[in-house]
């Protein structure tokens, strides 16, 4: 069933995206009136594949992931699921059990089989304690059941990068940059900076990497999806309108280009 089209609260930042064209991501009822909703934000730049056979469910979860700064793919059976998980690298998955050509449970076994790593949020109809049990056997790391609300799924997500080695910190400085990934906020100075979602996950996949350069590639792989074409001067353009909004007039530059290699968020040698 699907609801009303604000299924979690709005990140409370001034640079979340210009178009509240929001799609009715509730996958449920709504909470009654009253009721706070965690913070729906990612904790850091995610790419995520959502494997779902239904066409129009799967591009409701896309558009609604993508709203919250995530970089998503979309295949729609099992065998396409294994393909995209080969030529790419996911920092999360969200997989229906039931696809066509294999099942989400045979996708997640063979992914296993193979050493990927990737968190496996899966989804499935079927409420029974063996389905359960069978799925998290094969490989997945938790479990939604359908209908769901759309502001579960991305705790669901968060915990699972929540797992990850080491523990991703809330909020970031590097000089007088702070970073507050949790509501997605940029404050330079004690002042705001207005960022659209993909120029806040551009921020912040650097700033974690602060310190260290930073090559195209990584940034195609994990603040992109796969409609990016790695040959176009998008990457530029996004550093270019971030030095204009994090740098302003008298400001230290905090974005080095390293040509041939990559980027650096940081202070330069020398600077106090």
């Amino acid at each position: 069933m699907i609801a009303g089209p604000h299924g979690s609260t709005p990140c409370a930042l001034p640079s979340r995206p210009k178009s509240d064209d929001r799609p009715p991501l509730l996958l449920a009822p709504a909470p009654a009136a009253g009721n706070p909703r965690p913070s729906s934000c990612p904790r850091g730049p995610t790419r995520i594949l959502v494997v779902e056979g239904d066409p129009r469910l799967g591009d409701l979860l896309a558009k609604g992931l993508r709203e919250q700064s995530y970089a998503v793919d979309r295949a729609a059976d099992g065998e396409e699921a294994l393909y995209l998980a080969a030529i790419n690298e996911y920092d999360a998955m969200v997989l229906d059990i039931g696809l066509p050509k294999k099942s989400g449970i045979e996708v997640a076994a063979a992914l296993r089989q193979r050493g990927v790593t990737t968190p496996i949020l899966m989804l499935t109809a079927r409420d029974t304690v063996p389905d359960r049990v069978t799925g998290l056997d094969v490989g997945a790391d938790d479990y939604l059941t359908k209908p769901f609300d759309f502001a579960e799924l991305l705790a669901r997500l968060r915990a699972l990068r929540r797992r990850a080695p080491t523990l991703l910190p809330d909020r970031i400085t590097i000089h007088d940059l702070v970073i507050d990934t949790q509501a997605q906020l940029a404050v330079r100075a004690g002042v705001p900076i207005d960022l659209t979602a993909k120029e806040f996950a551009l921020l912040e996949f650097l700033d974690r990497r602060a310190g260290t350069v930073v090559s195209r590639s990584a940034m195609t792989a994990h603040v992109w999806d796969d409609n990016h074409d790695p040959a176009s001067n998008t990457i530029e353009v996004y550093i270019n309108r971030l030095r204009k909004k994090i740098e302003p007039a008298g400001a230290q530059p905090l974005i080095h280009t390293r040509r041939g290699a990559g980027y650096v968020l940081g202070l330069a040698p020398g600077d106090p």
